[in-house]
């Protein structure tokens, strides 16, 4: 393993190391004044932060904490990503999950104008020191996605102020809560800020949590045949490792038709992702992982020349019906055994390890069948309003609309789809 490719792995182990965590949670409760404290910051014109303050009155009234309010701005463009579909995938992946998590959304408007914005802004700056934030924030969401205008008031500055904290403490989206040296984005990350505040003792009741996931709507006896499941991973991502064995098993469990359609990895698509997301990304990963008792670390990032050439075997791979293990075996290697991928003694581990002859891999290398095969996976999943992975799109059955979801946390909501689907 060269120097430079072993610093990077100690590195990213330690980012993603329940040690760093501790260090973290420590630090943050050595700074604590008074009771614990947990910021909420909450975007007026953003679906998720709409999702997320619903939830705050029954979380301040069962755990022995207070919240600090915060009004911020939406990301900025090199934040989102992809800034043309960000706005539209959250506001159709907020709906897609409002219900399950007992949540409202009104779907009267996809788009809230900007003074309207500004308006609602004004209005809750006025709340933000007072226990009725939630309360008014909610009723002013509903308005707002309701269509319903919000009457003008003097400007306040409380949303970049906001702003200028969540950056100053390590985060840039809105639906977020930050407790003690660690951040939350969503409803789908409350079950970790709250399984840690039992864990502190913080909870009043023994009862179970306020904010559980979803649980998937029942398959039973129903036929999946006609569904098909499009599965969008990269060989570089984190998040695409910790649940690739979960989505074929659960391909497996339904027996639908499974499409396996590998892209590249976004920052090697000139996807922004500033340093702040990419730490991030790699902690919430852990948690994910943990959470489903899955292993991840140590790393070795294939970033550039040996994911391309981990790609340039994948039509072989495919030939042969290996397509799904050998993507399976590489992750596993580079994301949870940190076996040095980037060196063709790893990859032969892997290939091998797939049942695939190494010498006949070899002489893949100097074809480019691979390259547009994922310049069409990429394409669609674009087409479909994603950029990010894992994405997955599923068709057919007895809904006519694709239906398409981004992020291993959404899975449970694709196996409801394939329910809703199948007959």
């Amino acid at each position: 393993m060269k120097p430079t490719t072993l610093i990077k792995m100690l590195v990213m182990g330690f980012i993603a190391s329940d040690t760093r965590r501790q260090i973290a949670r420590i630090r943050g409760r050595l700074g604590r004044r008074g009771q614990p404290t947990i910021h909420y910051f909450h975007q007026v014109d953003d679906p998720h932060s709409h999702l997320a303050v619903q939830k705050i009155d029954a979380l301040a009234n069962r755990y022995k904490v207070r919240f600090r309010f915060h009004l911020a701005q939406n990301p900025t463009d090199h934040e989102q990503g992809d800034a043309l579909r960000f706005p539209v995938w959250a506001l159709r992946d907020a709906r897609a999950i409002a219900s399950d998590y007992g949540t409202e959304l009104p779907q009267n408007v996809n788009q809230i104008e900007s003074h309207q914005v500004e308006h609602a802004e004004s209005y809750l700056s006025r709340y933000l020191s007072d226990s009725d934030f939630a309360r008014e924030a909610v009723a002013i969401g509903h308005r707002l996605w309701s269509g319903d205008p919000i009457e003008a008031l003097p400007a306040s500055s409380a949303a970049a102020e906001g702003s200028a904290l969540r950056t100053k403490l390590g985060h840039w989206l809105s639906a977020t809560f930050y407790f003690e040296g660690e951040w939350y984005w969503g409803v789908d990350r409350l079950v970790h800020l709250e399984n840690r505040l039992r864990d502190m003792d913080l909870s009043n009741s023994p009862d179970e949590i306020c904010v559980p996931r979803p649980t998937p709507e029942p398959l039973d006896d129903k036929n999946t045949s006609a569904v098909t499941l499009e599965f969008f991973p990269s060989l570089r991502s984190p998040y695409t490792a910790i649940s690739f064995d979960r989505v074929i098993a659960l391909a497996e469990r339904t027996q639908v038709k499974l499409k396996l359609r590998p892209v590249m990895p976004m920052m090697m698509r000139g996807v922004p992702a500033p340093r702040v997301k990419q730490l991030y990304i790699m902690t919430d990963t852990k948690r994910e992982a943990d959470y489903y008792g899955q292993k991840f670390g140590p790393v070795v990032d294939p970033f550039g020349e040996p994911v391309k050439r981990a790609f340039a075997l994948l039509p072989f791979m495919t030939e042969q019906g290996l397509s799904i293990d050998y993507c399976a075996n590489y992750l596993r290697a580079a994301w949870c055994d940190g076996i040095d991928i980037t060196t063709d003694r790893g990859l032969q581990q892997v290939v091998e390890e797939t049942g695939a002859n190494w010498q006949e891999a070899l002489n893949q290398f100097a074809n480019n069948v691979w390259e547009p095969l994922l310049e069409d996976n990429v394409s669609d999943m674009l087409a479909a309003g994603l950029w990010g992975v894992p994405s997955f799109r599923v068709t057919g059955g007895a809904i006519e609309e694709p239906f398409c979801c981004w992020g291993q946390d959404r899975l449970w909501r694709v196996e409801s789809e394939i329910s809703r689907r199948s007959v």
